[in-house]
């Protein structure tokens, strides 16, 4: 099995942070890349379309608003991979008040292709969506 983790330091408060990427059905608000999210299943399943019209349907599998945490797994996607499950996570930065540290992490088992080529993949998902969700939160200071 295969994985790889990607965090980002955010200047604003966990809280703050976790109001914007908390939501199951709230990727539209902050990653460009996935403009449309259709929650169903009573909010459980999230239908996700990307910028090409692709399409990705993932389940939650663990919620915790107490922890700002919650996992996912992936029922239907494009990617070469199984067994995907995934968690995005935000915590304190130690020392530092108005700052949160954004980790998104995966696992999975390639299929057809190496696990550092499934690894790169992800780790370059993982890694544009947090630029975007910095560059999101830049634009709230103006």
């Amino acid at each position: 099995m295969a994985s790889t983790t990607a965090f980002i330091d955010v200047p604003e408060s966990p809280d703050r942070i976790w109001q914007l990427i908390g939501g199951f059905g709230s990727l539209p608000d902050w990653l460009p890349y996935i403009p449309e999210s259709e929650l169903s299943e009573g909010g459980r399943v999230r239908r996700l379309t990307n910028q090409d019209g692709g399409v990705i349907v993932e389940r939650l599998r663990a919620f915790d608003h107490t922890a700002r945490s919650y996992s996912y797994a992936i029922e239907q996607a494009p990617f070469p991979v199984t067994g995907y499950l995934s968690t995005l996570s935000v915590h304190p930065v130690p020392g530092r008040t108005a700052a949160a540290r954004v980790e998104w992490s995966g696992s999975f088992t390639p299929v057809g292709v190496s696990e550092a080529d499934a690894e790169e993949l992800f780790h370059g998902i993982y890694t544009d969506g947090l630029a975007a969700l910095l560059k999101t939160t830049q634009g709230w200071r103006g």
